[in-house]
């Protein structure tokens, strides 16, 4: 009996031992992104998924300002993230000042369904949302301002109106209010913009920085008008603020899906990045949380209701402007927000 009870536990020893050797064989792959509500969506959906499918482990590591933390990373040669996600424009610098590493789309084929404008060589998009006109409908009922023309025109439109206290989209929606078509936004008429910013100036009660700002300023009706985040003015709604917005001319901005250079982990990030554009996976992260994913392809796995709600549903693509994070990471771009503070304080 003491020779079997021996035997079984030599081999429970070395079965252990497998488990564990097998344990720490498996390659880890460290995910830079969001944390909060987006990220507990996230990870059901999509990250959990792709540790089974790829038989890796996702450290997910959570930081708000992504970028610096990258430029020391790659600087250092030896680069703690694998996969990163910002926002296009930092997207667009990194590629400027070769902090990325070039994709190999051979291994993302889920990238094949997601718009060419939302894709380059370095990066590729995986969500969007986009800066809407909203209005309280306690003032002007089921007939308010349809476009960023009507938010200019004070006569047929009175109120308190609010704007982003940023560049970034304003000066799109100043061009667009002044009459220029959407094809033909870029690169953007930064003199024009201004002026027509200037004009509409003096009729500005509040210029928000923040999304919770925002969304407060229409649950207390405190402005009649505003350009804000889709996510947020659904927020509001939710919280029932007396609000409608209109997704026509709205100005349209991603987030996008880079391999830091030098990363020990290139092939596993590649596949992380294709397990994070499956379409199903996208179709189950907008049912917890309101982005709009950007393979395309998510939209048959999504109940029609909910999808009419989504930034990227085919039906809004169709209405949106895409914002351009290439001319706004260019030095003309960069020169364009830099006049922002002289404008504010004029």
């Amino acid at each position: 009996m003491r020779t079997l009870t021996r035997a079984v536990s030599v081999m429970s020893i070395a079965l252990a031992a497998t488990l564990s050797t097998a344990a720490l064989a498996q390659e880890a792959v460290t995910y830079a992104t969001d944390g909060g509500a987006i990220l507990d969506a996230m990870s059901p959906a999509l990250i959990k998924p792709a540790e089974k499918s790829l038989g890796i482990r996702v450290i997910t590591d959570t930081n708000a300002d992504r970028y610096p933390p990258l430029k020391a990373q790659v600087a250092s040669g030896k680069p703690i993230w694998d996969v990163v996600d910002f926002s296009a424009g930092y997207c667009a610098r990194g590629v400027s000042e070769g902090l990325l590493e070039p994709l190999d789309y051979s291994k993302i084929p889920n990238a094949a369904s997601v718009p060419a404008a939302f894709k380059d060589t370095h990066s590729v998009g995986l969500s969007a949302y986009a800066t809407v006109l909203a209005y309280n409908t306690e003032t002007f009922g089921d007939n308010g301002p349809k476009s960023w023309a009507d938010f200019w025109d004070v006569k047929k439109f009175p109120g308190r109106r609010a704007l982003r206290n940023y560049a970034r989209p304003m000066l799109e929606i100043a061009l667009l209010a002044d009459g220029v078509a959407p094809a033909n936004l870029y690169p953007l008429d930064v003199d024009r913009a201004y002026a027509k910013l200037k004009e509409i100036k003096p009729h500005i009660a509040v210029w928000w920085t923040s999304g919770a700002e925002t969304t407060q300023l229409l649950v207390d009706g405190e402005v009649d008008m505003l350009p804000l985040w889709d996510g947020r003015v659904s927020a509001a709604l939710r919280e029932g603020a007396p609000a409608k917005f209109t997704r026509n001319q709205a100005i349209m901005e991603n987030t996008c899906l880079a391999v830091p250079k030098g990363t020990q982990h290139k092939d596993s990030a590649l596949k992380l990045i294709n397990s994070l554009l499956d379409p199903k996976g996208q179709a189950a992260w907008v049912k917890e949380y309101t982005t709009g994913p950007l393979n395309t392809e998510f939209a048959k796995y999504v109940d029609p209701n909910r999808l009419k709600d989504l930034t990227t549903s085919p039906e809004n693509l169709a209405m949106q402007v895409p914002l351009s994070a290439t001319w706004w990471a260019s030095p003309a771009g960069a020169d364009a927000e830099k006049r922002w503070l002289g404008f504010m304080q004029n």
